[in-house]
């Protein structure tokens, strides 16, 4: 990093927050504020509200926000896929539209991916775009949608031709999710949460303004969107918590978690919560067995490890390279740090580790623990999606025979009968 850069960006940013930062306006009309400066996202282009910066010199921007407890732009959530997607594939249509609301927090989305019928394989979407007049038509069903009963709009992979093979039929959209066509289920999860869903289409509506890149370039999209979501699992991501500060904007921040945000307020848990380790060992005297303080031992060598990895992946962005495979390696390595910790909490706890609620260990947290952290191995692609990708990326192994990759897919075998 250049020093004289760095510092010379510090002192911009200072001023510029000591001269605008005020707790007493509403979060809206302060990351308004952020998004006119550039200073929310300065890594951005300044043509779509940021400062042209290189990544490296984000974390001194976020240094002079904490050093005021000044409230940055809205980077949680789903929002932060969409943003990514859009500024690498979206039209300035797109970008004019969605970026400055996705900063504000006043647009929610989702990501329209997974289906019933076709698991991990992402490609073998089935729901249908068909495009009938002037229109897309959007038929099917998608699922384990996170916030999508809180959503306005939805990132949504389709199947557009048929008569191709399956990555060559795909087509991206931006789809409204509160218009009639679109019906939303939410699915209760073991851990009590309600965070997934499953989202009906019945002639839904896209217009064509709406299609990101061309009929066909679907799968390519659709891969930004989820190296981005891989290279955010790395254990080093941290959702949106609400401070006990003072002022009006605190207060919308704390009402925005609770209401936008509450979808995510497991997801520590489902990491494995390996920060709450040393804590309970000492809280309950298992930090003197010597079996169990071995076995912790193994845990945070592991989670270090992990967290350098994440923090190559940090600096592959910084020098500008585009998202790789080291997205999948740090996920990966994530589903096996939470399962350690899963299992280590259970040394630690005993059977007080089935008592959920206030009755169990940590008024439920541990509990909680051990049936969120089976989602991290799913989410964003398996485990065994991940190994598929290091073995044919970075260690370029032979991918293993395939039986529907070229051939068209309306003449593919499948589990779901589509008209």
């Amino acid at each position: 990093m250049d020093e004289s850069l760095a510092n010379t960006v510090r002192a911009e940013a200072r001023a510029w927050l000591e001269a605008n930062w005020n707790p007493e306006l509403g979060l809206v009309e302060w990351r308004n504020k952020l998004a006119d400066s550039g200073w929310g996202v300065p890594h951005w282009p300044k043509q779509w509200y940021g400062r042209d910066l290189p990544v490296a010199l984000v974390p001194v921007v976020e240094e002079e926000f904490a050093r005021l407890g000044a409230v940055g732009v809205a980077k949680a959530g789903i929002r932060t896929l969409a943003a990514a997607t859009i500024l690498a594939h979206g039209t300035d249509f797109h970008k004019e539209k969605y970026l400055r609301r996705i900063l504000t927090g006043e647009d929610t989305w989702c990501q329209l991916f997974s289906e019933p019928g076709s698991g991990s394989d992402l490609a073998g979407a089935v729901t249908r775009a068909d495009f009938k007049g002037n229109k897309w038509v959007i038929n099917g069903q998608k699922v384990w949608t996170t916030s999508a009963h809180r959503a306005q709009w939805g990132l949504l992979l389709a199947r557009a031709n048929w008569d191709v093979a399956k990555h060559k039929g795909l087509a991206y959209f931006i789809l409204d999710m509160k218009q009639p066509g679109v019906q939303v289920h939410p699915l209760r999860q073991m851990n009590g949460h309600a965070s997934f869903n499953q989202v009906f289409f019945t002639d839904a509506i896209v217009e064509p303004e709406f299609l990101m890149a061309e009929v066909g370039d679907g799968w390519k999209v659709a891969t930004t969107t989820l190296m981005h979501e891989r290279r955010g699992a790395d254990g080093l991501r941290s959702w949106a918590t609400a401070t006990n500060l003072k002022g009006r904007i605190y207060d919308e921040e704390r009402a925005e978690v609770a209401t936008t945000m509450e979808p995510y307020k497991w997801y520590p848990q489902r990491a494995g919560r390996v920060d709450l380790v040393l804590e309970r060992a000492r809280a309950t005297g298992k930090i003197n067995d010597p079996v169990v303080r071995q076995e912790i031992a193994k845990l945070l060598i592991m989670s270090k490890a992990a967290e350098w990895t994440a923090r190559r992946a940090r600096a592959a962005q910084e020098q500008g390279r585009p998202q790789g495979p080291e997205g999948s390696l740090g996920k990966l390595v994530a589903s096996h740090v939470a399962r350690a910790a899963a299992r280590i909490h259970t040394h630690i706890s005993g059977a007080d580790a089935l008592l959920s609620g206030e009755d169990g260990p940590m008024n439920g947290v541990i509990p909680e623990i051990l049936v969120s952290v089976p989602a991290v191995s799913i989410a964003g692609g398996t485990d065994e999606i991940q190994r598929n990708i290091i073995a044919e990326r970075v260690l370029r192994m032979p991918k293993e025979p395939s039986v529907d990759t070229d051939k068209p897919f309306r003449d593919v075998p499948r589990n779901i009968v589509s008209t």
